[in-house]
């Protein structure tokens, strides 16, 4: 199993609207190394951090599960769309994406704060990188158990 942290901001879709619907199709990545890790990496089962971005304060705020194979995401062909990309065909689509399920709120927000402070333990964790702007990230099982025992202090 493999452990990602997703970012989204709660105007967009939040931790809320997760639990509400339960299994959410994580569209509109439109940048290439996050599409590979969804495409390629990831894994049906997969762990998730679910991060509130651009909200304050920022920090992970959920616990969510990758459910199923990556697929087409269709927010690529559809001409109304934000995420529309003309240059994709259906018989090649660029942009691939994952269901996402719920699994748990956490009973605290763990700020972007609390995880600098935290840096030593985390070691190269990819969030804490200058200009680090990717919405889909990986996370080492040390990362993630560290993250955990930060929800408990």
């Amino acid at each position: 199993m493999r452990y990602w942290l997703l970012k989204s901001e709660p105007e967009e879709f939040s931790i809320a609207d997760l639990e509400r619907v339960g299994v959410e199709p994580w569209t509109g990545v439109r940048n290439y190394q996050a599409r590979n890790y969804l495409r390629d990496a990831m894994h049906d089962g997969d762990g998730v951090l679910f991060y509130h971005s651009n909200a304050r304060p920022p920090g992970i705020v959920g616990l969510a599960r990758v459910r199923g194979e990556a697929y087409p995401d269709p927010t690529q062909f559809d001409p109304a769309s934000p995420y529309h990309d003309p240059g994709s065909r259906p018989e090649a689509p660029r942009w691939m994406l994952r269901d996402i399920a719920f699994e748990r709120r956490l009973r605290r927000c763990i700020t972007l704060d609390e995880l600098r402070a935290a840096a030593d333990r985390l070691g190269d964790f990819p969030l804490l990188r200058r200009g680090n702007r990717l919405s889909v990230l990986p996370v080492t099982a040390a990362q993630w158990q560290t993250i955990l025992d930060l929800e408990n202090r």
